[in-house]
């Protein structure tokens, strides 16, 4: 079984995983399949606003495909999501994405 089919059944059975959502949006961009990443790290910030690196991610993807405003406005919501939870590694390194796209 490959690592999408086996994240797949993962979340069938327990469809709020936040680590499988997440690696499955993960392995999605790993194999190009750049929508459907996003879309799984769309899914995954929707049911866990928290969880910053889901921001991050789907940012770092919208810059690789040239959409600066998309990424700009994930990476704001991740901020947020950073310092509601007191991340300061994340909250660091989505500032300084932020301050890379001003630029």
């Amino acid at each position: 079984m490959d690592k999408i089919a086996m994240l797949k059944e993962i979340l069938a059975q327990s469809p709020n995983d936040v680590f499988a959502r997440y690696g499955l949006a993960m392995e999605h961009a790993n194999q190009g399949d750049t929508a459907t990443a996003l879309d799984e790290f769309e899914q995954l910030t929707t049911a866990h606003p928290d969880y910053t690196a889901g921001y991050q991610m789907a940012a770092q993807l919208l810059i690789k495909a040239g959409r600066d405003g998309e990424a700009r406005k994930r990476l704001e919501e991740g901020v947020a999501a950073a310092r509601r939870t007191g991340n300061s590694l994340a909250l660091n390194e989505m500032s300084a994405m932020l301050d890379e796209l001003s630029a």
